[in-house]
């Protein structure tokens, strides 16, 4: 990865997740490094628009739970949530569900899926006046 890759994703970062309840400010650095895989997965969206909210609830409890809220342009809201004693485990477990939520809806919108778009090939192209 280069520089201007690494620094990019470090803004990225920094400007898509905030904090929520059961989180110290002084936690940031490990939230970020322990989320840092969601940067590959959001990097199609600005990231001006991109807001993913970390929050812990019964925090260090058998039942602590993690959960992440996102907004994304052109998706609906998405939460992940995991319950795990070890609160790197549940942050771990949070982030691999938003990130197979978000692989499900971008699978859901590529042609493979769309049978508008799917009739398009290249051996039967759309014709000029042709409705959909």
């Amino acid at each position: 990865m280069s520089r201007a890759d690494n620094e990019r994703r470090d803004v990225f970062d920094e400007r898509a997740i905030h904090l929520g309840a059961g989180f110290k400010e002084q936690e940031r650095p490990h939230v970020l490094e322990t989320l840092a895989a969601l940067g590959a997965h959001l990097k199609r969206w600005n990231p001006d628009e991109v807001d993913v909210e970390v929050s812990v609830q019964d925090r260090g409890g058998k039942e602590q739970r993690v959960t992440l809220r996102t907004t994304v342009p052109g998706l609906p809201p998405l939460v992940a949530v995991a319950d795990d004693r070890d609160l790197t485990r549940a942050l771990g477990e949070a982030k691999r569900e938003l990130i197979r939520q978000i692989d499900h809806h971008k699978s859901a919108r590529e042609p493979m899926n769309s049978r508008q778009l799917r009739s398009e090939t290249i051996r039967h192209p759309k014709q000029l006046g042709e409705s959909p």
